[in-house]
């Protein structure tokens, strides 16, 4: 079983920035894709960003250009690097990994004030 610790999370102002980071309790080089989500109040969870074992990324349209998913084996951990943060970024994002099977971690919130 797979363990996923998300952290840093907050509350930061408009245009501000918040590095998120998911901790894995294995090497993430057994997963195949590794990602970000966000679910924010009232909505479907939605992919923000994704990074596969090749190095290949994807980011959903209303991130890209600000968000910056990267990944550090020797620590095991993924990253999301969020900057220019705007209100409607304000939700709980999930880090999500994918190898045989597909784990979640807890989610961290993130708030952006305008």
């Amino acid at each position: 079983q797979v363990q996923l610790v998300e952290s840093g999370g907050g509350l930061v102002q408009a245009g501000g920035s918040l590095r998120l980071s998911c901790a894995a309790s294995e090497s993430i080089k057994n997963f195949n894709v590794m990602g970000w989500y966000r679910q924010a109040p009232g909505k479907q969870r939605e992919l923000v960003a994704h990074i596969i074992s090749g190095g290949s990324t994807t980011y959903a349209g209303s991130v890209k250009g600000r968000f910056t998913i990267s990944t550090d084996n020797a620590k095991n951990a993924v990253y999301l690097q969020m900057n220019s943060l705007k209100p409607e970024d304000t939700a709980v994002y999930y880090c999500r990994v994918t190898s045989l099977f597909v784990y979640w971690g807890q989610g961290t919130q993130v708030t952006v004030s305008s």
